[in-house]
């Protein structure tokens, strides 16, 4: 089993640089491929392996205040379904962790006073570990910390167009009660 949890991210939208477009997705797309090409034979001799990858709710949704992030977070499920596609018949297992905010440092501030709209909702690592472990023992695609997340996104697929308008909404509602400090 490999587990990657490396992840960043970068509050910004087209005013970031090319520069930071790049190390973000080194850290949140490309890290999961590197480690893919370092295992992944390793594990096909076997005939058994196991990926998880930790990625993010924006994968599936989307990330209001975050371009970069919203864009690496969606390549990264789009690389795990690849993996599973392609390796799934082989004994290569895949999940993806999807939580929304976990309260740690990345959505808190180093400092703990980082005000944002997922802190609201937002669960334990101990959460997330534990609903990992059982996602994993059920060999599920999709780990979801938030339950939510499934409904959102069935709504998503069901509705694209009245997904994006209610996201405009909630967009504009985060905007004018955070600012520029969403996450």
């Amino acid at each position: 089993m490999f587990c990657s949890n490396a992840g960043i991210i970068l509050r910004k939208g087209l005013d970031a640089s090319a520069e930071e477009w790049q190390r973000i997705w080194e850290i949140n797309v490309m890290a999961h491929i590197h480690a893919s090409r370092a295992v992944l034979p390793q594990m096909l001799a076997r005939g058994d392996g196991y990926f998880v990858n930790t990625v993010s709710a924006a994968g599936l949704l989307s990330q209001i205040g975050s371009a970069p992030y919203a864009v690496t977070k969606h390549a990264a499920i789009g690389f795990a379904e690849w993996l599973s596609i392609t390796y799934g018949d082989r004994g290569i297992k895949v999940s993806c962790i999807c939580p929304q905010g976990v309260q740690t440092r990345m959505l808190f501030g180093e400092d703990g006073e980082r005000k944002g709209f997922l802190q609201a909702g937002s669960v334990t690592p101990e959460h997330v570990a534990q609903v990992t472990l059982e996602g994993v023992k059920d060999e599920r695609f999709l780990i979801l910390p938030h339950p939510e997340v499934l409904e959102y996104y069935q709504r998503k697929g069901q509705d694209y167009d009245r997904w994006l308008k209610g996201m405009r909404r909630l967009h504009d509602k985060v905007m004018a009660e955070f600012g520029g400090t969403v996450v």
